[in-house]
């Protein structure tokens, strides 16, 4: 059979797995000789301990491992080569001279193993002292150009990094010449090494098929540590002053920067920049570092960088022990022609990042120049001018990535001076709400207001409420874009009420211009339509009667004061009616009323007239508008209430209300509705200085007869105890036509009735309501000694 050609299990590994394998065979190979090199530096066999180190070195040729495996087995070879530097270094101390030794290691059979020697020993031979630093450093530095492979060149000149750390000359060319060099030989031994790193780590890129070029570039990034690792070591130089950056350091890492063409490479690059050098270098220059922005290829974010370097440098303005930004360094004015430059170069920059850098620029603003008000303005401008020539209006959508940042960009402003009579001086800010479909432009709107109302901000004059009602307007009037089915009900209630909370916050140094704000309000909140004005206008005519209460406060002060009150009511008059005409009669009544109870008030010219056309409005309504019986009876309760309160009405107004007031409460259709609303007229007839105590006895009476002809039992006594209620309140206030005799007969009526009645919820309340007016009668008739029911037997 086959059985014996077949092979009998499946070896096929993952990447993984082969990664791990290849890397375990790889670290067995350095652990084997690595014991061999100690075991023969033991002995002092140093030729033969080179010999192995070398044999372990080999392992860093191979081309097979991720960058991942392949650093975990550069780690393990580096702690093995420190045996190594360690014997040397003690050879050096017992008189060897490292010179014959770093030519002797230069023999190594292959390029890797001899440039890892060749490193190691440089480092003793630089401590030895034997040759000038610069020297050796330029030397290593060139011969490591002979590993041109990606990952094996990366991790060797890293290697060189690592191992002259702190070997690199450091002091300033100005203290004299030395033999060893100054901190320009280290800076240009590190451009060196970083360039010669960043042209293997962008050659990558373009090894291997196209297909992979996912993982290349992962792979890439998690190499790019090893390149970004120079720029931290120039940033450690103490030597280097700002002009020397400026001139060398940052222009040599800004040339390579932009020469090697690559946006991975450039993006990681210039915030590394950024983040390794301090505040200052970066302010002096800033417009350098900008322009080579510009110059990026078209695939970096150039948006990441240049807001990585905003937000960096305001925080700096910002932290305490800075005096901030030198005046003269117009650090908002760069950067500002800066980035319009590169917006204007790149036409296919997304609109999205467009505005957050716009965003950036506006944080600067609010950070490093507080009170510059223009300056937040001239970013909206700018925003306000891109989108003029790319954007439609109404177009971006609600929830794209743009219309997020925009909100982004306009809430910024608004959370950040907490005051939106600053933003109503940004003549750029409204215009931007255009650009917004109907729920952005809402969102916006319902932020602004949020904030206005939670920092209690007063709007004082005319021309601000004129100009928040139109940069709200989405709240205000319905909009061309909106549906109906866009308008979830409750929200609109909410949104709706905020508004109508917004009138509160209206509120002029005088009275007169207390008048205008709410003439234009009531402007713009009359085209809102019928589901809006229940929410606007209340508000809006409750602040006129407090004027018109004002005018009266100040009336020695202005001697139009009469004048202006009667154009005030007019303004009510109107406001009222247009609630009235869109079907809210009842809450048009209620406005009416008050507004008859506040011209009560006030003695000006018209105070009567006033009174009765607001009061006999409230009685048409309550004639033609109300027909829902519960409504009737609640209207005519107020209508008695409010006229019972009215001082100023003469005879000829006087009567002929009431005797309207009485007949109104005598016509209602629900016997019970009835027998109360007479009942309450009767207090129309006990005011202060218009007392008729015979009609009120009238009213009880006839109140008793309409309880009688109730049907229903139980309803019939509890109109009874009422009615009782009511004699007890004349009585009590000394009305000579309450007799004990009367309240004795009442009171045998409702025990007879309530002993007929059926047990049941209905029936306890009643019975409580009647024994708790029994124990007030017996507790006046202990206390009191006037009016306390006497001879009223219980």
């Amino acid at each position: 059979g086959l059985e014996g050609i077949m092979p009998t299990t499946n070896t096929a590994l993952t990447p993984q797995e082969e990664q791990e394998k290849l890397l375990e065979e790889a670290l067995q190979v350095v652990k084997a000789q690595s014991f061999q090199m100690k075991r023969c530096l033991d002995k002092s066999k140093l030729m033969d301990a080179l010999k192995h180190s070398s044999n372990m070195l080999g392992e860093l040729r191979t081309s097979m491992l991720s960058p991942k495996s392949y650093y975990e087995l550069y780690m393990s070879v580096c702690d093995e080569l420190r045996h190594l530097e360690l014997f040397l270094v003690e050879e050096f101390n017992k008189g060897r001279r490292i010179s014959d030794l770093y030519e002797l290691v230069q023999y190594a059979g292959n390029i890797v193993p001899r440039l890892y020697l060749l490193i190691t020993v440089g480092t003793v031979y630089i401590r030895a002292g034997e040759a000038p630093r610069k020297d050796i450093l330029k030397d290593l530095v060139e011969m490591c150009r002979g590993v041109q492979h990606p990952q094996r060149g990366l991790f060797l000149r890293s290697y060189l990094l690592q191992c002259t750390r702190n070997m690199l000359p450091d002091c300033s060319p100005d203290a004299g010449k030395s033999a060893d060099g100054d901190v320009r030989d280290s800076v240009d031994f590190i451009l060196l090494n970083f360039s010669e790193m960043n042209k293997l780590w962008v050659r990558m890129q373009h090894q291997g098929h196209s297909r992979d070029r996912d993982k290349r570039e992962r792979e890439r990034q998690e190499l790019r540590i090893l390149v970004g690792t120079n720029l931290v070591r120039l940033s450690q130089l103490e030597s280097v002053d700002v002009h020397f950056y400026q001139k060398v350091i940052l222009k040599g890492i800004l040339e390579q920067v932009v020469s090697c063409r690559d946006a991975i490479a450039q993006e990681y690059l210039m915030e590394c920049v950024i983040q390794v050098f301090p505040d200052e270098f970066h302010l002096s220059t800033l417009k350098t570092f900008l322009k080579t922005c510009g110059d990026l290829h078209l695939n970096v974010n150039v948006k990441n960088i240049i807001i990585a370097l905003i937000d960096r440098l305001a925080m700096f303005a910002n932290r305490d022990e800075t005096s901030g930004i030198p005046s003269e360094i117009k650090l908002f004015d760069i950067f500002s022609e800066q980035v319009s430059s590169i917006i204007q170069n790149r036409v296919d920059m997304p609109q999205e990042d467009i505005v957050s850098l716009q965003v950036s620029l506006i944080n600067l603003a609010l950070k490093c120049y507080p009170d510059r008000v223009d300056y937040v303005d001239k970013v909206l401008e700018y925003t306000s001018e891109i989108f003029a020539a790319r954007v439609k209006k109404e177009s971006i959508n609600s929830g794209s990535a743009v219309s997020k940042e925009l909100l982004r960009l306009l809430k910024i402003p608004v959370d950040s001076y907490n005051n939106i009579l600053t933003i109503l001086r940004l003549s750029h800010f409204a215009p931007l709400f255009d650009y917004f479909t109907y729920e952005s432009r809402k969102e916006m709107s319902v932020y602004v207001i949020n904030n206005l109302i939670d920092n209690c901000t007063l709007l004082r004059k005319q021309d601000q409420v004129d100009a928040l009602l139109n940069m709200v307007t989405t709240l205000v009037v319905d909009q061309p874009d909106q549906s109906a089915d866009m308008i979830d009900p409750d929200d609109f209630a909410e949104e709706q009420a905020l508004m109508g909370r917004v009138c509160n916050l209206f509120q002029a140094e005088t009275a007169d211009e207390q008048y205008l704000i709410l003439t234009v309000a009531r402007k713009h909140f009359g085209n809102g339509g019928e589901t809006r004005i229940r929410y606007t206008l209340p508000p809006l005519v409750f602040r006129a009667y407090q004027l018109a209460m004002l005018y009266h406060k100040i009336r020695d002060e202005d001697d139009k004061w009469s004048k202006k009150c009667g154009k005030i009511f007019q303004f009510c008059h109107q406001t009222i009616s247009a609630l009235a005409k869109a079907d809210m009669a009842e809450l048009a009544l209620r406005l009416f009323l008050q507004g008859s109870l506040t011209a009560n008030q006030i003695d000006f010219d018209q105070r009567e007239t006033v009174a009765y056309e607001f009061f006999s409005q409230a009685f048409s309504l309550y004639e033609e508008e109300i027909s829902e019986s519960r409504a009737q009876l609640s209207a005519i309760t107020l209508l008695s209430g409010t006229f019972e309160r009215m001082n100023c009405f003469g005879e000829e107004n006087y009567d002929p209300l009431r005797t309207q007031l009485v007949l109104a409460s005598s016509k209602l259709m629900k016997k019970p509705d009835q027998c109360r609303a007479v009942a309450i007229s009767s207090h129309l007839f006990w005011q202060n200085e218009r007392q008729d105590a015979k009609r009120v006895m009238e009213c009880l009476k006839k109140a008793l007869r309409i309880a009688g002809q109730c049907m229903d039992a139980s309803a019939q006594v509890q109109l009874l105890v009422e009615v009782l209620n009511r004699y007890l309140y004349y009585y009590e206030k000394g009305s000579d036509e309450v007799s004990t005799t009367i309240l004795k007969q009442v009171i045998d009526k409702i025990k007879e009735q309530l002993q007929s009645l059926e047990s049941g919820e209905d029936t306890e309340q009643i019975n409580k309501h009647f024994k708790n007016t029994l124990v007030h009668v017996r507790h006046r008739q202990e206390v009191e000694t006037e009016y306390n029911y006497a001879g009223l037997v219980l």
